[in-house]
């Protein structure tokens, strides 16, 4: 059924990781979007000493955020139209994108294991690809994967899943996190200058609706 022509373009969420050797297997497009998000935030604040009067209002930096935000994949609409990957492998797909943001790559793991046969005993652990929480053209931050868990629903003859829940724990990644000549440094700058700009748009539109005078120290 087409959707009514005069309804609004709906942009969807997705988690990308930029992974260079492998651009498209990490790039999870939500299916749908979720209808709630919680978002926590702890400041980072000097000190903490009961009485230490200097440093109570002093900042060391943005505050830490975390996100938790559930996502549901079904097979349904696919099922129906005959898609053949679906058919085969339900909604193995696009859990797998997601899992392997949490794996390093196998062929890393294969050719440490060689180095350490052959007697090499500092291996660095491999980085894992810089994941992007992408929500609206305001929110592309940088995020680390916290927790995950994945609720299968349904099966197909096969065993495949056909419906599940993925529950995300982001913990946003900040300027105080990232070394500067990092890209994630620079998207979460703009997150927060995005911030700053809608909080002064909230300032001047209460005043308004107050009818009152404004007046700082």
């Amino acid at each position: 059924m087409s959707s009514f022509p005069g309804s609004p373009r709906l942009l969807k969420g997705a988690i990308v990781g930029c992974d260079p050797a492998n651009p498209l297997a990490s790039v999870v497009v939500f299916q749908y979007n979720p209808d709630m998000m919680t978002r926590r935030l702890e400041p980072r604040t000097m000190g903490g000493t009961e009485g230490d009067k200097s440093e109570a209002l002093r900042l060391t930096g943005p505050p830490k955020e975390t996100i938790t935000v559930s996502i549901e994949v079904d097979a349904a609409d696919q099922l129906e139209s005959g898609d053949p990957i679906t058919v085969a492998t339900g909604v193995n797909p696009p859990l797998a994108a997601l899992e392997m943001l949490l794996y390093p790559k196998s062929a890393t793991v294969i050719a440490n294991a060689i180095l350490a046969q052959v007697g090499n005993i500092e291996i660095i652990p491999p980085e894992a690809p810089m994941i992007l929480f992408v929500w609206g053209p305001t929110r592309v931050l940088p995020v680390r994967i916290s927790s995950f868990s994945i609720t299968e629903e349904a099966f197909d003859t096969m065993l495949n899943p056909i419906r599940a829940k993925v529950d995300l724990s982001l913990y946003v990644l900040s300027y105080a996190d990232l070394k500067v000549t990092d890209p994630g440094y620079t998207l979460f700058m703009a997150y927060q200058i995005a911030k700053e700009v809608m909080a002064v748009t909230n300032v001047v539109g209460s005043i308004q609706n107050t009818g009152a005078s404004l007046k700082l120290f």
